[in-house]
């Protein structure tokens, strides 16, 4: 990491630019308000040979121990990510409230939801056109179809898009519609899938694994931010333990641990880890009031006719109510309000 002088031009900062290049390393500038910061990112030799100690307008070189590089608060200091997506923020002082079905099943189901989203303050509308299942046989999702639909809520609403992208195949197709590509748990390691996300530029939300540690998370991160997508969220979606209570145990832990480790917004995502709609909404308060940077939940108009994850999909007929609750919370986490209050305040 090499910290530049606040006096430095910007004839410096490209020198040193040019200097990292020339051995074959990645630079990757942060221009801060006073200071910048450029990453160093190659071969450990090559960049120890730099030799910019001393160098027009460098400050200090400060080695960044981590394993992951671009995503450690080394390198930002106290300075937190925050992503415009679609005029809405997410991370700093700002809560995202994501929201929306499991899947993309019909056109009524879609855009209803999208409406009741829209109208209880939800910040972006997520939705399935590409569903991994455990089982084969299981509905895999409408694919083109499904994206198509979505468009016509994004147009209809103005609500940003997340949707998951299994395949890079279909990367140029689900990037029409997308504001936020979602990786899903299964696919958190799926290093080709993450490196091409990266070249794209497209914001990008990586969810744990179902077994992963926090630095595996952060590394996942790493493969995207290299090839120069800085607009990356991490989710915690809880991970597999012992307990059989419920269907996964959310690590409310990672959210400060984290933060701690590095600058990226930070996401839960209750319903998964739930698996019982009972349980979704005290998970997501609990969230919210850890820290979260936002939350990522489903919800359906009739969650007992849902093609899949129906128990834990909230009602859409009581989600303004639930909305107006996490609101609260996230505003007790240090969040500024995003729905019904903020609207108020706007008014």
């Amino acid at each position: 990491m090499i910290v530049m002088k606040p006096t430095a031009t910007d004839e410096q900062v490209q020198a040193v630019i040019e200097r990292i290049e020339s051995v074959g390393a990645q630079a990757h500038p942060s221009r801060g308000e006073e200071v910048t910061v450029i990453g160093a990112i190659g071969d450990r030799e090559h960049v120890a040979r730099l030799g910019l100690e001393g160098h027009e307008g460098v400050e200090k070189v400060v080695p960044i121990l981590k394993p992951y590089k671009l995503a450690s608060t080394q390198l930002k200091g106290e300075a937190r990510t925050v992503l415009e997506i679609g005029g809405r923020r997410i991370g700093g002082d700002h809560f995202a409230l994501i929201a929306g079905p499991c899947t993309v099943e019909t056109r009524d189901q879609t855009l209803d939801t999208a409406d009741a989203m829209l109208a209880a303050g939800a910040t972006m509308f997520r939705g399935g056109a590409y569903k991994p299942r455990t089982s084969p046989y299981a509905f895999q999702g409408l694919g083109q179809e499904g994206l198509r639909l979505l468009a016509e809520a994004k147009e209809r609403t103005g609500l940003p898009i997340v949707t998951e992208l299994m395949d890079a195949r279909d990367i140029e197709a689900v990037a029409e519609v997308a504001d936020v590509i979602q990786i899903g748990a299964r696919n958190m390691q799926n290093y080709p899938l993450l490196s091409e996300i990266g070249r794209s530029g497209i914001p990008v939300l990586i969810k744990r694994g179902l077994s992963s540690t926090l630095e595996e998370l952060i590394m996942a991160a790493e493969y995207v931010l290299k090839e120069g997508n800085e607009a990356v969220m991490l989710c915690e979606r809880g991970i597999r333990t012992f307990e059989t209570a419920y269907r996964f145990t959310l690590d409310l832990t990672a959210i400060p641990v984290l933060k701690e480790m590095t600058h990226l917004p930070v996401v839960v995502d209750p319903s998964h880890a739930a698996g019982r709609r009972a349980l979704v909404e005290p998970l997501s308060l609990a969230a919210a009031a850890a820290g979260a940077d936002g939350i990522i939940v489903e919800c359906h108009p009739e969650p007992d006719e849902a093609i899949c994850d129906g128990p834990q999909q909230l009602r859409v007929d009581g989600f303004a109510e639930y909305a107006a609750k996490v609101e609260q919370a996230a505003i007790l986490g240090g969040k500024l309000p995003f729905g019904a209050t903020a609207a108020a305040a706007r008014a």
